[in-house]
């Protein structure tokens, strides 16, 4: 029997993403009081689950295998980032604001054309991209129409931030 191919069905998305971290308690510091997930459900020290919207989780947290561990070395392979996705520019700048708040260190922030995209790292050193997407019609395309072309310019954040400020909606 051979292996069928094409692509993946369309209402296929990423469901959640499982880290391991060195410390319960300083993750969900992070993930729970400065991101602002909720937690749903947390066994003892050694994992916890936790969403947006009351979903079962998008994020889960464990020690099983990492209880004081140290972050992977750089230059080795594994997760570049874990990405979250906004619903809006203001629902971003709220967010980010939130980071710079509790005295989180950006690592960068782009203007992607697609999208707009913050990022940082964890108390685990995994890195963590917060963005937004613009609606499909103003992405940039290529002149042959196929695809988009995507780039990466600076991230206008004082712009973004004035968006915290603005009226919710």
């Amino acid at each position: 029997m051979s292996t069928p191919s094409g692509p993946i069905d369309a209402g296929a998305i990423v469901g959640h993403i499982h880290l391991k971290v060195a410390d319960l308690d300083r993750s969900l510091a992070f993930y729970r009081d400065v991101l602002g997930l909720e937690v749903q459900q947390r066994w003892a020290n050694q994992a916890a689950f936790l969403s947006a919207g009351g979903y079962h989780h998008h994020v889960a947290l464990n020690t099983w295998e990492s209880a004081g561990g140290a972050p992977p070395p750089r230059g080795s392979t594994g997760l570049y980032h874990a990405a979250f996705l906004y619903p809006t520019r203001r629902a971003l700048a709220v967010a980010v604001h939130r980071l710079l708040a509790a005295g989180v260190p950006l690592d960068g922030a782009a203007d992607h054309g697609v999208s707009e995209a913050v990022y940082l790292r964890d108390p685990d050193g995994n890195g963590v991209e917060l963005y937004r997407d613009r609606p499909r019609e103003d992405w940039p395309r290529p002149q042959d129409g196929d695809g988009v072309a995507m780039f990466n310019s600076p991230l206008d954040m004082q712009g973004l931030l004035a968006e915290a400020e603005g009226p919710a909606g």
